[in-house]
């Protein structure tokens, strides 16, 4: 059972570093750091496309990733 969690969650650790590699940046710069959080609040940019799929696959992959990291401390035991 470990070796499978450990297995998975190598997978998931890949997969979640791709989705987040092939993201594309949305700002550049520190500029583009402050003001990227009022865009995203009022709605301004809105992904489309490929952009959302992979912003939706970053969450399921990073909730996986907490749950089988969880998983792996607690069948450690």
């Amino acid at each position: 059972m470990h070796t499978l969690l450990i297995t998975l969650l190598v997978i998931v650790s890949i997969a979640l570093i791709v989705v987040v590699v092939l993201q594309s940046s949305k700002t550049t710069g520190l500029s583009g750091a402050i003001s990227g959080g009022a865009e995203t609040l009022f709605g301004k940019q809105k992904a489309r496309g490929i952009d959302l799929v992979l912003h939706r696959l970053t969450v399921v992959l990073s909730i996986l990733f907490f749950a089988l990291t969880l998983a792996v401390s607690y069948f450690k035991l």
